[in-house]
């Protein structure tokens, strides 16, 4: 991977991090490190940001 996409990779991860927190903050029902089972819009995102974690990462 260049180093160009890696960083492209981060800053989606980090994007995909600050979009499941701001969710978190406004909902009633997820916390800032879990999604709430019921809720799809939190599940959804948290599964975005795991995913794109463990990618970035597995470049480390």
């Amino acid at each position: 991977m260049s180093g160009r996409q890696k960083a492209d990779l981060y800053r989606r991860y980090m994007a995909a991090d600050r979009a499941y927190r701001q969710h978190a903050v406004t909902c009633t029902v997820c916390t800032r490190t879990d999604p709430a089972p019921d809720c799809r819009v939190g599940a959804r995102r948290h599964e975005s940001f795991s995913t794109l974690q463990a990618a970035y990462l597995n470049t480390l």
